[in-house]
């Protein structure tokens, strides 16, 4: 795990590193991410099939405490997962069958979901930056090692906050 980032301006976005050996770990990640997120925040996930991002969006679930099995929504495009409690809904959307940019992400209303909810976004590069100047961009890359260890499961996960809302966040509370 990478030490945390030095303190940053909107220009000069906060990145952190963490690496990641399970499942489990990344839905604990995902737990950690989630006690720093708050109604309006978008969060973009990225890495190739099989990387976590539903993992670890099963545990921003857990930590938002949140309706519902996380799941991926490949086929339904978005879910919504109301709050147990007071806090914000998870609405859970992957973008991998969607070509159309914003025009199509448009047509799922994002941008009236995002001011109440903690909208996340797999394979959303490119389609939903238009929605705020602020969010948080979550890369997953999935090492790839031989059949006989377990280096497959190892991810090298960087969080970077953009805009004035991630300026003061301590993204380094993550490699916990």
């Amino acid at each position: 795990m990478e030490a945390p980032a030095a303190p940053h301006s909107p220009a000069d976005p906060a990145s952190v590193g963490i690496t990641v050996d399970s499942p489990e770990e990344m839905r604990a990640l995902g737990r950690r991410l989630a006690a720093l997120l708050r109604a309006g925040d978008l969060v973009m996930l990225s890495g190739e099939l099989g990387a976590g991002k539903t993992t670890l969006t099963r545990g921003l679930g857990e930590g938002l405490d949140v309706r519902g099995a996380v799941t991926s929504p490949t086929f339904v495009i978005a879910r919504v997962h109301p709050s147990l409690g007071d806090g914000p809904p998870l609405v859970h959307v992957d973008a991998y069958r969607l070509s159309g940019g914003l025009d199509e992400m448009e047509d799922l209303d994002l941008d009236v979901s995002l001011p109440d909810s903690v909208v996340v976004v797999e394979w959303g590069e490119g389609k939903v930056e238009e929605l705020t100047d602020d969010r948080l961009q979550v890369l997953i890359h999935r090492s790839l090692g031989d059949a006989a260890d377990t280096a497959d499961e190892v991810r090298q996960v960087t969080v970077t906050g953009i805009g004035r809302r991630w300026a003061d966040v301590d993204l380094g509370v993550l490699t916990a």
